[in-house]
């Protein structure tokens, strides 16, 4: 078994040549200005489109495989779960704010170890990379730590401020976060590994330890929820307790990955315990717009969603189920994202902005092909698809009518989340932040009190307000990607 993981390794850290490899590196002269709109249409002669497209998808499938299988794994974690009772759902889903509070930091500062990572590993310089790699650890070591030591103590206190309505709630709910703390460094470690080798264009090895980390996840919480085959039946904790040794396994396999010295990423535990400020400042400088962006966001996602519930159970259960089958549609433009992500940090590591442009565009077609049959799928065929969910028939007759809203704003969603990729990659951070100010904190829930309070349009009104979120954003997107500012971001 260790030898086949050592193969496995060994195989997944030789990364098979890109179309970008063929090319000459650029000079700043000649590529650090210019509109982004204007991509020339003829490529360098040593490649072709077909290469791009293999580029492309040789990063973005392992990511997609990864998204989904996810996706399901959480879903029968729920289902298993709801078989103790409404009470156990309602616990572990009040613990999920404060996790992702928590997670923000450590998430934020991933992008700007993965842009780096990206452009480093464009210039050909290994030993660079390396450092980003070792400072990154270091810097998620010491605030997941803490996070979770915090995390850990006021368990109760978050649980009770997130709405537990119950002394039962509150009890299975502090249970699990605390659990959850225990574990969170693991999750955080294995994140920032998954986040630079994405950087490099390897999202192979992070599908595969996820994706088992999701199976042990899922057969635990058979074996400690309820109790099975000798094991004890520890409800809610059994639950919480799975999915850290998921975490786990996940963390030991990503380890293995990068501590192997024949890959291009080489974790070396003694240069993780010598700050390096120079790389930590470059990491600081991307990921402090993201978090901020990630904290605006989850902000204008929580007084939008508070303002839905304003219209009741069926409406806001209406609404949670079309928001569920939106965010499977999520998928698209975050697998592409990833590789619109590690492409252009590398095309701008090689000084090749035109590269850069040539991938991001054929990056964006691909998702819009997929953003159109999702529409397809969602307009002509919702009611069916919100019936999976319920049986209830005016939730199903309001979900379906919103759902043809939700095909309409596919290529729009596709396109923000790629492109905001591709500036990301880039470094350009600060631009996103401040669109993501201006559209989910500012325009969404302002539209959405406007159109359920004086206009009166109910939940139909709220998604006119996301959708317009969704189309504003996307433009501002589009024009910040436009103007070419990204190509002359020093990182």
């Amino acid at each position: 078994m260790k030898t086949k993981l050592k193969t496995f390794f060994k195989r997944r850290g030789n990364q098979n040549q890109m179309a970008l490899d063929l090319v000459e590196p650029g000079n700043d002269d000649e590529n650090s200005h210019g509109k982004g709109e204007k991509v020339s249409k003829y490529l360098p002669p040593e490649v072709n489109s077909s290469m791009l497209y293999h580029d492309i998808v040789q990063i973005a499938w392992p990511s997609l495989v990864e998204l989904i299988l996810t996706q399901l794994a959480s879903m029968v974690d729920m289902i298993m779960v709801g078989r103790l009772g409404p009470w156990a759902i309602s616990a572990v889903g009040l613990t999920t704010q404060p996790k992702f509070l928590m997670m923000t930091m450590f998430i934020a500062m991933n992008v700007g170890a993965t842009a780096l990572v990206a452009r480093y590993r464009g210039e050909g310089n290994r030993k660079k990379a390396n450092t980003v790699l070792n400072q990154a650890m270091l810097l998620t070591f010491i605030l997941s730590l803490a996070a979770s030591i915090v995390g850990f103590i006021f368990a109760e206190p978050m649980v009770r401020f997130m709405g537990a309505a119950d002394a039962k709630t509150l009890e299975g709910g502090t249970i699990y976060l605390k659990i959850q703390m225990v574990g969170f460094l693991f999750m955080a470690l294995t994140s920032t590994i998954t986040a630079t080798l994405r950087g490099i264009g390897n999202s192979r090895t992070a599908m595969i330890y996820n994706l088992i980390a999701n199976v042990i996840n899922v057969i635990f919480n058979y074996l400690l929820i309820f109790g099975h085959w000798g094991f004890p039946k520890l409800g809610v904790a059994g639950a919480s307790l799975a999915t850290i040794i998921g975490q786990f396994v996940a963390f030991i396999l990503a380890m293995m990955a990068v501590l192997r010295g024949d890959q291009y990423l080489h974790l070396q535990i003694k240069e993780c315990l010598k700050p390096n400020w120079k790389y930590l400042k470059s990491i600081f400088n991307i990921g402090i717009p993201a978090m901020i962006e990630q904290l605006v966001m989850r902000t204008g996602i929580i007084i939008y969603s508070k303002t839905v519930a304003s219209l009741g159970t069926v409406a806001f259960a209406t609404h949670q189920i079309c928001m569920n089958i939106q965010a499977m549609s999520f998928m698209n433009g975050q697998a592409f994202g990833v590789s619109a992500t590690s492409l252009m940090g590398q095309s701008l590591g090689k000084k090749r902005p035109d590269m850069a442009q040539a991938y991001s565009s054929r990056t964006r077609y691909l998702g819009m092909i997929i953003s159109l049959i999702l529409g397809v799928v969602f307009f002509f065929f919702g009611r069916p698809i919100v019936s999976l969910y319920t049986d209830d028939p005016s939730v199903i007759n309001q979900g379906a009518k919103i759902l043809k809203l939700v095909a309409l704003i596919q290529p729009f969603q596709s396109t923000q989340f790629i492109l905001s990729g591709a500036l990301r990659g880039a470094g350009d951070t600060k631009a996103t932040a401040i669109i993501t100010f201006i559209t989910i904190l500012l325009l969404r829930p302002g539209l959405a009190l406007l159109c359920i309070n004086v206009l009166h349009l109910g939940l139909e009104g709220a998604w006119l307000a996301l959708a317009a979120d969704q189309i504003v954003r996307s433009t501002l997107i589009v024009i910040r990607y436009r103007s070419g500012k990204w190509k002359n971001i020093k990182v």
